[in-house]
């Protein structure tokens, strides 16, 4: 049994055939899903989802990219989303500074805001991170992000930035990457964090894992990316499943 810890279930990419995909996800063990807001619509989506479907969670945030569209009644609109019980997270939120979609100022203003909203909230985090290490650990740090916990999803530092993320009480989310060829240095990570810290994501649609790389990702294919880190661990299966669950029932206090 598996739970995906991050997909966008909401986006359009799943209008044709929604319940198809979640059918194929319990058929294959996954018994959880978590749906992420991006803005202020698709967090509305996600909790919509999270009402329709068995074992699905949401959360809710402003994405980096959409740092520019946040105002001042965001906060309050996503506050009240919040507030539904099948609501694990604030997120995903952080900082972009590989596209740029949004000025930087900004990204970081809007960050800032959204680690205070999941204090006043009592939700932990997720975060996005491109391009933007350094920052968005300093933000973490002066924020004191701890406090409330969370995860950097789709990790793509080294061990070294995951030491700093671990010591900061957050877990580390691997997506089908660490499939990759390219992906030794996020197997590496997988390889020394310890297994406590770990959780799986497919960020569905996107970064679909080893062999159906390029195609439309779905959390049908997180088995995919998990035997591959049972492999990079050399643990079997049951024990990478049952450390995932209890990691993101952890992360997310989820009632599994």
């Amino acid at each position: 049994m598996w739970i995906d810890s991050h997909a966008h279930l909401e986006m359009k990419e799943f209008d044709p055939d929604r319940p198809q995909v979640i059918e194929r996800a319990v058929a294959k063990g996954i018994t959880g899903i978590i749906t992420i807001g991006t803005d202020i619509e698709s967090s509305r989506q996600a909790v919509a989802l999270a009402k329709t479907y068995k074992n699905i969670w949401a959360t809710v945030g402003v994405h980096p990219h959409d740092a520019a569209s946040y105002k001042t009644e965001t906060q309050p609109q996503l506050s009240q989303l919040a507030e539904d019980p099948l609501v694990v997270a604030i997120g995903e939120i952080g900082l972009d500074f590989y596209r740029n979609l949004s000025p930087q100022k900004q990204q970081k203003e809007t960050f800032r805001h959204l680690i205070h909203l999941a204090r006043s909230v009592n939700l932990p985090i997720i975060i996005h991170d491109r391009e933007a290490h350094e920052e968005v650990l300093a933000i973490l740090r002066e924020e004191k992000a701890w406090e409330v916990g969370g995860v950097f999803h789709c990790f793509s530092g080294d061990w070294e930035m995951a030491k700093q993320c671990l010591d900061l009480n957050f877990f580390l989310s691997i997506t089908g990457a660490v499939t990759y060829k390219k992906g030794g240095v996020l197997e590496e990570v997988v390889r020394q964090a310890p297994i406590e810290s770990l959780l799986l994501e497919t960020d569905a649609p996107f970064l679909s894992p080893h062999p159906f790389r390029g195609k439309r990702n779905e959390p049908a294919y997180l088995v995919h990316t998990a035997e591959h880190v049972a492999r990079v661990r050399n643990i079997t299966l049951p024990e990478l499943s049952q450390a995932i669950l209890e990691n993101t029932s952890r992360a997310f206090k989820l009632p599994l």
